[in-house]
């Protein structure tokens, strides 16, 4: 397997994150990067750096004014004063209200969802590289049949104009959308991260030409509560082109792999020219902010699924958080998708 990645993944490096009314540790640290990179690289992964494609495969699926605050972002930190290692802000837009503001503060507002996704000094460092690794492993797979995007911070929750849920930049997007210029044809987008693909939703759902499925956590009372249902299916041209399998809190092997088969099928049907697989493990039983309970086993049963299904695949991280289980079940699902290709 070709292992695309960036080093600067490790630039971004959030110490505290607010949740449930507490301040706990961040979950996405940059660790994760260094334990996955080693993983793949000690069971015999190709490990290639990722180079730098310039901006355009992130525009052509984000919006010019969130790109633009996040690569300048720490250059203004002087506007802030007394500001920290990271900027945050504690003000949200919401959809009624009516324009973008210039100051800092109120920008950083418009283009962010919540408090996870604070901005340090190496933060555009670490999601540039995040996003370049999603597009080098986009023109790998083109010329191999697949590959992995080694890709942190996480992407799938960031919308074409906002941040939001670990992710800055949505890196599986960015793969579908490259892949999409590449072979002129559809492209389909399959999600098994424990939350729903927002943001990757948001972005294509009035789109004909990519199809968005995921499979996931019941969003009715866990992240990211506001999309994620049946009845969410397109909208305009896209009508018909999303599809959500949201399953009960506590789902283990059985009803997550059968739900994947559920959304291989409507792939199927679909009759893409390339496919995208959000990867996330945090569908693990061992995930310490999971929902499901899903085996090492039950991983590499989805790999084999999975590998069937398209002869032109990327594989694209997102979450998947820290604990003994995360090397262990990469390994475990990257040793089976080869072995069943």
């Amino acid at each position: 397997m070709i292992v695309v990645h960036s080093p600067a993944s490790s630039r971004h490096d959030p110490d505290t994150y607010f949740r449930r009314g507490r301040t706990v540790a961040h979950p996405e640290q940059a660790t994760r990067y260094p334990i996955l990179r080693d993983a793949a690289a000690a069971a015999g992964h190709r490990l290639v750096e990722a180079a730098d494609a310039g901006p355009e495969p992130i525009l052509a699926v984000h919006d010019a004014g969130l790109v633009e605050l996040l690569s300048g972002i720490w250059a203004r930190r002087d506007e802030l004063p007394e500001i920290g290692e990271e900027i945050l802000t504690g003000h949200f837009a919401r959809p009624q209200m009516s324009r973008r503001p210039e100051g800092l503060l109120g920008r950083l507002g418009y283009y962010m969802a919540d408090t996870s996704t604070p901005v340090r000094a190496g933060t555009w460092e670490a999601v540039h590289g995040s996003a370049q690794a999603a597009v080098g492993a986009a023109d790998a797979a083109l010329a191999s049949g697949h590959a992995y995007a080694l890709c942190r911070p996480p992407g799938h929750h960031a919308y074409a104009d906002s941040t939001g849920g670990f992710c800055f930049l949505n890196n599986t997007a960015i793969a579908a959308e490259r892949l999409r210029a590449a072979t002129g044809g559809r492209v389909a987008v399959l999600d098994i991260d424990v939350h729903h693909g927002n943001g990757t939703q948001g972005i294509f759902y009035r789109r004909a030409d990519v199809l968005t499925v995921s499979v996931h956590a019941d969003p009715s009372n866990y992240f990211p509560f506001y999309t994620g249902y049946a009845d969410e299916t397109g909208d305009g041209e896209g009508s018909g082109a999303n599809r959500n399998i949201p399953l009960p809190q506590g789902s283990g092997d059985a009803a997550w792999l059968a739900a994947i088969s559920e959304g291989l099928s409507t792939v199927a049907e679909f009759g893409p020219s390339a496919l995208v697989v959000a990867l996330g493990f945090d569908a693990s039983e061992h995930d310490p902010i999971g929902a499901f309970k899903v085996t090492t086993e039950g991983f590499a049963r989805a790999a084999r699924l999975i590998a069937a299904a398209h002869p032109l695949t990327v594989l694209v991280q997102e979450g998947g958080y820290l604990c003994e289980a995360l090397p262990q079940n990469l390994v475990a699902f990257l040793g089976a998708f080869e072995a069943s290709r």
